[in-house]
């Protein structure tokens, strides 16, 4: 890279350094690994995009290594959202001596609201071009899947960081879970998760990296995702709608789709009903829940959604909630912050 194209930081104590300084241990508790290869550092943010002149906010930047790199990339400003206290000292260094305003905040990105995180200016009409602001982070595996599940919502209903148009994310994850998120139809890594994130993203699985660049090392390799929001979700329904019908349909991955499709309704009218929304969704019901296309669980939410407005309390039927269906249809409807559903959120 060019010297026009980098900001050069002036003379700091090494991460590494700054680790030993601080007795910054990793918590195996929060799940934290520390990256300190340079080399993948910098790769991460380049799979980003350019952030030249963007605003940049950064989850989970631990003692500072991508946040150096970030800056170096010369954006116009950068947010960091940091759950733990003991990276101060290292991170305000970091932000005495950044030559573009950088910004700590220290909160708990699981519950953390970006409404009004960015300058307005960068504000984008969501099927214009993406905003100038990206969201990159080195996640702790214990967050990612729970968050990016939670991010998706959000994006499904333009709130949050959504709010400023699509904007972008390159984070981390587990290799395995990375590779769930960008699984095509017809591999034994589609799930519910490829579902959910192909619905609403373009997900590119950009590379990976192995545990050893880590300390302490994880027992698994990482891999780097980037997510931009699609203009148009290929299913334009609302966000629970179809993760219940997702969850329900990949609670039997290996069976027949309509065994989990039977799980939408009580058992008195199950196998009509289950019967009758694949007629009327086009779906072979021996068809196997990781061959259905994005568009073809399109289909059977449509029709889910159809029998359910003649039918409301079919909305409510929770099967994993249930003991017995003699007391139905006495149940609490399904919303995203229900336990059942937080159960549901971990287990992608």
């Amino acid at each position: 890279m060019s010297a026009s194209r980098i900001i050069r930081l002036p003379p700091l104590p090494s991460i590494r350094d700054l680790i030993k300084l601080y007795k910054l241990r990793a918590m195996k508790e929060l799940s934290q690994n520390f990256l300190m290869e340079p080399r993948l550092i910098s790769r991460i943010v380049r799979s980003a995009g350019s952030v030249k002149d963007c605003e940049v906010c950064e989850v989970g930047p631990g003692p500072g290594n991508i946040t150096r790199s970030i800056i170096q990339n010369m954006p116009s400003r950068v947010l960091v959202i940091e759950k733990d206290k003991r990276f101060t000292p290292s991170l305000e260094l970091l932000a005495e001596s950044s030559p573009v305003p950088l910004e700590l905040i220290f909160g708990d990105v699981m519950s953390f609201n970006l409404e009004q995180m960015f300058n307005e200016d960068n504000k984008m009409e969501w099927e214009d071009k993406c905003p100038q602001i990206h969201l990159i982070g080195n996640l702790p595996f214990n967050v990612s899947t729970p968050l990016i599940i939670r991010w998706l919502k959000a994006i499904s209903e333009r709130k949050s960081a959504w709010r400023y148009g699509r904007v972008r994310m390159t984070l981390t994850f587990q290799k395995e879970v990375a590779e769930r998120m960008a699984a095509p139809i017809m591999t034994r890594e589609r799930c519910r998760l490829s579902i959910m994130c192909q619905n609403w993203c373009q997900v590119e699985h950009k590379f990976n990296i192995p545990g050893r660049a880590f300390i302490p090392k994880p027992n698994v390799d990482v891999g780097v995702v980037r997510l931009t929001p699609l203009k148009k979700p290929i299913i334009d329904l609302p966000f629970d709608i179809i993760e219940k019908v997702v969850r329900s349909v990949f609670s039997f991955r290996q069976k027949h789709c309509i065994r989990g499709v039977e799980t939408l309704f009580p058992k008195p009218v199950r196998e009509q009903l289950s019967s009758e929304l694949l007629t009327a969704a086009a779906i072979e019901p021996s068809t196997r829940p990781f061959q259905l296309t994005v568009s073809e669980f399109g289909r059977i939410s449509e029709a889910y959604m159809s029998i359910c407005k003649e039918k409301p309390d079919y909305m409510k039927y929770n099967y994993r909630g249930q003991k017995s269906d003699d007391n139905w249809p006495l149940i609490e409807i399904n919303n995203l912050d229900s336990s059942e559903n937080i159960i549901s959120i971990n287990e992608y």
